[in-house]
């Protein structure tokens, strides 16, 4: 069952007469409980497919459909409501807070949302990434590696089914990158969330269920892509 569906989406940048299409008719179902990663050159649309994804841009034309739910046709505040509880999202600069700790960090969404559990819910969160030891560390006393675990938490303490992560191992040495992707790629296994990965690396897209490369604005399967 596809808990993702995307149906003729446009998205257009800039203003006349500078516009650029970014998006040109993007079609795209995904499963239930897969990995997708997507693949393509710089300007190719990769993030601007998963920002519309996440609800955090709008598509200018056409239907994006999560769990059942038109994202297209909600007004901000339910988009936001919607986005706190269904998505999480792991971006490649952390987007950390500088002036909050781990916890305080991990915990926001849930205070968002009026979860009196918030604080105990982000330190299991922590210490399912392995920062037990770092909840009262703020950004700057933690590591590249240790700032995207703290991302990956926050990410997933709302047991997100829908989970995005836009090059989440770009700002990150080979080694530390290696372990952020295992811990992405296994508690995404253990929720049963349905992954999208933004990469450059075909290699790592490769580790995923299925791999799309977007040319042009639009998501092309590869063995279309090579008969073109």
């Amino acid at each position: 069952m596809a808990l993702v569906t995307a149906e003729g989406v446009h998205v257009t940048l800039g203003r006349e007469p500078n516009t650029v299409s970014v998006l040109r008719g993007v079609d795209l179902s995904l499963s239930e409980g897969s990995s997708t990663g997507i693949v393509g050159p710089s300007g190719s649309g990769k993030s601007t497919l998963l920002m519309v994804l996440a609800g955090l841009e709008r598509a200018d034309a056409g239907r994006i459909v999560v769990g059942g739910h038109d994202l297209t046709a909600m007004s901000e505040d339910a988009l936001t409501q919607f986005r706190g509880a269904t998505i999480g999202i792991v971006f490649q600069s952390f987007h950390l807070i500088p002036t909050m700790t781990a916890i305080e960090n991990v915990a926001v969404p849930l205070e968002l949302a009026g979860l009196e559990t918030a604080r105990e819910m982000a330190a299991a969160a922590l210490e399912q990434v392995g920062l037990a030891d770092r909840l009262k560390h703020y950004p700057t006393q933690l590591s590249g590696g240790e700032q995207q675990r703290v991302a990956i938490a926050r990410a997933l303490v709302n047991e997100p089914a829908l989970l995005l992560a836009d090059e989440p191992t770009g700002n990150l040495d080979e080694t530390t990158g290696h372990e952020i992707i295992d811990l992405l790629f296994s508690a995404q296994a253990a929720r049963g969330a349905t992954l999208v990965l933004i990469t450059h690396d075909r290699a790592l897209a490769a580790r995923c269920d299925r791999t799309l490369h977007m040319r042009d604005g639009r998501c092309v399967e590869p063995h279309l892509e090579a008969a073109q």
